[in-house]
């Protein structure tokens, strides 16, 4: 399994190795042993699935605040994303950075999001099945949302915002500058 940092410290990416012959590839893509030899999060509760039918399909951006704060390890199964990571932690010196991955099936890697940052993706082909297993389970009571296209975060989703296919929840989601963070730097919950 190869592990490569980001600029956002517990934000990597993972790529397990693939064994491949005539017939395909066989690739572990999850393994508790492996991610804690790495030093990485390993326990995860829950299993989630989406489909996105076309491209420009936006899912974002996202987190569940403390007592349910997520980490989330998020593959693509089928078709290609740009996944992103925004830091959403009270008082780190990347607060409001964000870090941008191309996650497809035939690249096989995954983006390790830690509790205490923003997550979404867009869909960059149709057809899009994305993976990811969540070390809490849904609570939608501490759900919470920045805006996709919020200027001050500067994101390049690589369309226009008036192209991004949105849910309704989505659409309404307010700026990062209205954001009230419930996070510490660790991604626990904020006490001051």
């Amino acid at each position: 399994m190869k592990v490569e940092k980001t600029k956002l410290e517990g934000v990597v990416i993972v790529t397990p190795a693939r064994h491949g012959d005539n017939r395909g590839f066989f690739s572990e893509t999850f393994s508790t042993r492996a991610m804690e030899q790495a030093g990485l999060p390993s326990t995860f509760v829950q299993d989630n699935l989406s489909r996105s039918a076309t491209k420009g399909t936006v899912r974002g951006l996202h987190c569940q605040a403390p007592p349910h704060a997520q980490t989330k390890l998020v593959r693509c199964l089928r078709g290609a994303i740009l996944d992103v990571a925004v830091d959403a932690r009270h008082t780190s010196p990347t607060y409001g950075e964000w870090v941008a991955v191309e996650l497809s099936d035939d690249n096989g890697s995954a983006l390790l999001v830690p509790a205490g940052f923003l997550h979404g993706f867009i869909t960059l082909t149709d057809n899009v099945d994305v993976f990811y297993k969540c070390s809490d389970h849904y609570a939608p009571e501490t759900e919470m949302s920045v805006r996709f296209d919020d200027p001050d975060l500067g994101i390049d989703w690589g369309i226009p915002a008036d192209q991004a296919t949105l849910s309704g929840k989505d659409g309404e989601a307010g700026s990062m500058a209205e954001f009230s963070t419930p996070f510490d730097l660790h991604g626990g919950p904020r006490t001051s």
